[in-house]
């Protein structure tokens, strides 16, 4: 019997391609190995039977950017983490190719709040991160907001036009009821706090906070704990 050996070395010896070309074609999961994708170039193979895919390509990886419903139990580092197969929502599966090089060297930016759940965004495109960057602090940001007591429209009214509280000025923000207990809230790049700030301001005590959109991005439908990625249509 022969000795097992990576799977890039059996993949050079049936194409005849090189190094670097075999990893690509693996990493790009186009190689299966008895019918399975298998992405990773070490993988260890001796007699079965190695394929490579219709409309194989041998290119580097694209950055993909995540959009992922964090849960508020959840710091970002231990969300990126939980980034899986398995929790890829199952309403945005159509179309794409999940891969594992997907889930490697992600940065979150625009992190929630401690305590905030929604809307968390994990890159590798480093032109989604300059994009944020340079815009966040123009950037509008919306949330779904859980209170408890009562306000008067025309507190919600002030907080469009700015209010100040403790003599100091409140970010200005546009609120209105989506329902008895939760606020629509959408601001410019809100600090850690304010949120909680405007809400006193209105008199309300929080109870919690679910960022819904960044910039131009939605979350859409996604599950609590789920994620999708970002459409090449969507702009932050």
């Amino acid at each position: 019997m022969s000795e097992p050996v990576r799977l890039s070395k059996r993949l050079i010896e049936q194409l005849g391609c090189s190094r670097r070309e075999a990893e690509l074609y693996i990493e790009g999961g186009w190689v299966t190995v008895d019918g399975v994708v298998v992405e990773q170039p070490q993988f260890k193979v001796d007699s079965q039977r190695i394929e490579l895919l219709p409309g194989a390509r041998a290119e580097t990886l694209e950055p993909v950017t995540l959009l992922m419903n964090q849960p508020a139990t959840l710091d970002s580092e231990t969300a990126r983490a939980s980034i899986n197969m398995g929790n890829l929502s199952e309403a945005h599966r159509e179309g794409v190719r999940p891969l594992h090089g997907h889930f490697a060297r992600l940065s979150c930016i625009a992190p929630l709040e401690r305590g905030a759940s929604g809307l968390q965004v994990f890159t590798q495109d480093w032109r989604v991160t300059r994009k944020i960057d340079a815009d966040l602090r123009r950037m509008e940001q919306e949330y779904i907001i859980e209170v408890r007591g009562q306000t008067t429209p025309q507190a919600l009214e002030r907080l469009a036009r700015g209010a100040t509280r403790n003599d100091r000025e409140l970010p200005r923000a546009k609120a209105s009821w989506q329902n008895e207990t939760h606020l629509r809230m959408a601001l410019k790049n809100p600090q850690p706090g304010q949120i909680a700030e405007l809400c006193a301001y209105l008199r309300l005590e929080l109870l919690g906070m679910r960022r819904i959109r960044v910039g131009g991005v939605s979350m859409g439908k996604l599950a609590l704990g789920q994620w999708r990625y970002l459409a090449s249509t969507e702009r932050f």
